[in-house]
């Protein structure tokens, strides 16, 4: 789109001409007589650009540019000026017009002008989306990562968001599935709508048909007055249905109709209602044995199945390890008015190498346990959980330089020394690989080997 333009100048026949020139162009324009009119004008809608006169009666050029830099700086000024007051131009670029064109006015300047101005905006805009872009890959609604099987994930979210195609999100408990539904919706056209979520395994088969779809009043025993579903609440927007596997298969054909219809009725009612509604569904569970088991409609799971978005484990995944924990550490000592504390080798060295079955959420309660726990700012293994300590006596009961054989022994100082170097180069694979003296593709190698990737 081309950009809004408002002309202001005392000469009627000045603005005719401009307006003119710029209507045939393309440009929206409107026109002001003075600067309380160009005021008036601008508060009533924004506009992009304002080519205004230097000397008017009554508000100068220049107090007019002073007002529109107060109310709104993006606005871009140009200063339009005969010669005798070229100086006076200059120095009202000092105050934040973007450059001045000499009376009468040389159309073919203007066109330079306008066309140095659109690309100066579309630039700032540019970078803006950039900075936006860059600051949601590593801290998108709490979702922090940097390995690639993330950026994937991510990569396929990003592009799914801007339609309204059902989503089915898979993965371990803890690995984040309610984040990144948040995700999909705030960065879809239904950001404004409702988030609402549910939890399929945590109702019974009755509380959770009223608590999905509504219920009347005296629908059933307690049912003293009308009570609206989370698919009437969620109209608009989003609808997230956690833990799908688990939903009892009455209630799967009511909501294979409103996914087919985006119709139903509440409990007890007869009155059908219609919504706009997007499903984001997730689970742990394999779906596909479910059905098998006719536990699970397989025309309900082609209905939410169109975009599946597979969150891997943390534990193939460890490239994210070192920065999730920054994550939380910065998190937890915020909370708790703490300074960030540090961690003893020891204690970073269990939290690397330790596999996570909770995946996200243990490593999140880890570290809240050891900010809470940390004496003299550093947390030792003493501040980490119980788990965390079996896992590495386990390890020690394997190996521990006794029971190992000698390639056993290498490849156990070959991986201390490359998480030591992730750790220590914030997760970088590049910069890790050039300290060990290693190719990237060769770190990447040892990762993929190693369950890391």
């Amino acid at each position: 789109m081309l950009p809004s333009i408002l002309i202001v100048d005392d000469e009627a026949s000045q603005r005719d001409v401009l307006a003119g020139y710029l209507q045939k162009k393309g440009y929206a324009v409107r026109q002001a007589s003075s600067a309380a009119q160009a005021i008036q004008a601008l508060a009533g809608s924004s506009v992009d650009i304002v080519l205004t006169d230097l000397r008017m009666p009554g508000r100068t050029g220049a107090e007019l540019l002073a007002d529109i830099k107060e109310r709104n700086p993006e606005t871009t000024v140009v200063l339009m000026t005969a010669f005798g007051t070229i100086e006076g131009a200059v120095a009202a670029l000092r105050s934040g017009a973007y450059d001045y064109l000499s009376k009468p006015i040389d159309l073919e300047d203007l066109d330079l002008l306008l066309q140095r101005i659109g690309e100066r905006k579309q630039l700032i805009s540019e970078n803006q989306l950039l900075r936006e872009q860059l600051r949601e890959k590593f801290s998108f609604r709490g979702i922090v990562y940097l390995s690639p099987a993330m950026e994937r994930v991510m990569s396929t979210a990003g592009r799914v968001a801007a339609s309204s195609a059902p989503v089915l999100i898979r993965g371990e408990s803890g690995t984040g599935k309610e984040l990144l539904a948040k995700a999909v919706h705030f960065a879809s056209p239904r950001a404004a709508g409702p988030f609402i979520a549910v939890n399929c395994a945590a109702l019974s088969e009755s509380l959770l048909e009223s608590e999905m779809f509504g219920h009347e009043k005296g629908a059933f025993t307690g049912a003293d007055r009308q009570h609206k579903g989370r698919f009437e609440l969620a109209h608009g927007g989003t609808l997230f249905l956690d833990e799908i596997g688990d939903l009892p298969l009455s209630i799967q054909v009511k909501l294979l109709r409103v996914l087919q219809e985006q119709k139903f009725e509440r409990v007890g009612g007869t009155t059908t209602l219609t919504v706009d509604v997007r499903i984001i569904a997730a689970t742990h569970q394999h779906l596909e044995e479910l059905i098998t088991r006719k536990l699970f409609r397989e025309d309900l799971y082609y209905r939410i199945n169109v975009v599946t978005l597979e969150i891997p484990p943390l534990r193939r995944r460890r490239e994210d390890i070192p920065v999730l924990v920054e994550h939380f550490l910065d998190q937890y000592a915020k909370a708790n008015n703490k300074p960030k504390p540090e961690f003893t080798k020891e204690a970073w060295d269990r939290l690397l190498r330790h596999d996570y079955p909770g995946n996200i959420r243990e490593l999140e309660n880890a570290i809240q346990r050891a900010v809470i726990l940390a004496r003299k700012n550093v947390i030792s293994t003493a501040d980490l959980p119980l788990s965390l300590h079996a896992h590495r006596r386990e390890e020690s009961q394997v190996g521990g330089g006794t029971g190992q054989s000698l390639p056993e022994q290498i490849e156990r100082l070959e991986k201390e020394l490359v998480f030591d170097a992730l750790q220590k180069n914030g997760g970088n694979q590049s910069k890790a690989a050039e300290e060990l003296g290693i190719s990237e593709r060769n770190l990447r190698y040892r990762l993929k080997k190693w369950g890391s990737k």
